[in-house]
């Protein structure tokens, strides 16, 4: 079924309903604004265009997705990606990679391919999971310590020589910021899980920079005011040569898209006992990067932590994520010199534990348990993930992975159920 979910929870909404959404959605929003900024920066893009993101693609995702709950927006996953795009195609390349994503995501969801899923070793998923994590946290790094560096290189491998020649320019004021930042996140999530603690630990990790008037970079500092509307929208470039230029980065995006929100989608139905509509999904998907595109955003997808957070704050409706994307933008219109003044160092702790999340370190005894073609696999596509390309990781992953499964099922003449389990991102 390809019907958005808010078509079936209206029938039934009530102003119980709407309030528990309300809040909900609101709540979402507060750890939406810092994350969606921190990943726009890490990205290397101007901060302005994760709220866009979350602003565009988060009402999309809500209102024509299949999961009840889902909350779209701009993603860790897709640092990496956007990185290596910008920095090869420069910004329209990205923006039109993330248009021809959304056209494929939206033949993808018009054809039902949404359970097509179940074919991807959850080996792969773990290992570029891995993978984008360690690239994440090391990005981070030069706004942590307050380094003085170059432009950092898009290659994991050539970023490290260049930090190591900056460690003389160690910022003492900036680490201070990031560990008080650590701290408070830390401390916030453990004594109060339902609060959104992401925002109120940058904040006030960003109050003492203002107080104290620390010679600590923010948003606005670095990248200047942010803006207070959203962009016009317009088409990106169509030319057939930059189209089939960037048809792979196109490719990668629409493949992480999909999987990411459908991960995201299947985790947030075994927290409110639900079932969502795949095809529902990939469409709304399309839709979203469309959008996002246009008004020159990132690429948008599934959320899995602020779905999770939707969840437990009491958003059971599609309402919850609109609610999201309207805040935002209610703070993008009326508050964008306060988040202007957001610390980058706290903005980098911030990213430095959405990484350390991401690699679920609480399943990495579980992994080395695992079987050695998985173990393999996982680390296969872990280390070129961070070596090479996530292309390369994700294409190599998924087609060795494939045959080793179809070697399995030939060798024991076992059925074709897929042995997929949706990890708890």
């Amino acid at each position: 079924m390809r019907q958005p979910k808010i078509l079936t929870t209206l029938k039934t909404y009530d102003r119980h309903q709407f309030a528990a959404d309300l809040l909900a959605g609101a709540t979402v929003a507060m750890v939406a604004i810092p994350l969606s900024l921190a990943i726009a920066i890490a990205s290397g893009a101007d901060p302005a265009k994760g709220l866009v993101t979350a602003i565009v693609g988060g009402f999309l995702i809500s209102a024509l997705g299949g999961s009840r709950v889902q909350i779209g927006g701009p993603t860790g996953a897709f640092i990496v990606v956007v990185f290596g795009v910008i920095a090869e195609h420069g910004y329209d390349g990205l923006v039109l990679a993330t248009f021809m994503a959304g056209l494929m995501l939206l033949v993808a969801g018009y054809f039902r391919a949404g359970r097509l899923i179940a074919f991807v070793p959850e080996a792969v998923v773990n290992g570029f999971t891995i993978g984008i994590a360690i690239i994440i946290a090391t990005s981070q790094v030069k706004d942590v310590l307050g380094l003085a560096t170059p432009a950092l290189p898009a290659a994991f491998l050539e970023k490290l020589p260049v930090l190591w020649a900056a460690r003389d320019t160690l910022s003492l004021p900036a680490l201070a910021v990031a560990l008080l930042a650590f701290a408070l996140i830390l401390a916030l999530r453990r004594l109060a899980p339902r609060f959104p603690g992401l925002i109120v630990a940058v904040a006030l990790a960003s109050a003492l920079v203002a107080l104290a008037d620390l010679p600590v970079d923010t948003i606005a500092s670095r990248f200047g005011a942010l803006p207070r509307a959203l962009p016009a929208p317009a088409l990106p470039d169509l030319s057939p040569a930059r189209i089939v230029e960037l048809l792979p980065s196109a490719i990668v995006i629409a493949f992480l898209a999909g999987i990411e929100s459908l991960l995201s989608a299947m985790v947030a139905d075994r927290m409110i006992e639900g079932h969502h509509r795949p095809n529902a999904e990939l469409l709304a998907q399309g839709a979203a990067n469309l959008g996002a595109a246009l008004f020159a955003g990132l690429p948008a997808t599934g959320a899995i932590a602020r779905t999770a957070t939707n969840v437990r704050a009491g958003g059971r409706t599609p309402v919850a994520g609109i609610v999201h994307a309207l805040v935002i933008l209610l703070v993008l219109l009326f508050a964008a010199p306060l988040a202007g003044d957001l610390a980058l160092p706290a903005l980098a702790a911030l990213l430095m534990v959405t990484a350390w999340n991401m690699s679920e370190p609480h399943k990495w005894r579980g992994y080395a348990r695992a079987r050695p073609a998985d173990r393999l696999l996982l680390l296969l596509t872990l280390v070129l993930t961070v070596t090479v390309d996530l292309t390369v990781a994700i294409g190599t992953g998924t087609a060795l992975g494939l045959a080793l499964r179809l070697a399995r099922r030939t060798g024991s003449g076992a059925d074709a159920e897929s042995d997929w389990t949706p990890p708890e991102r």
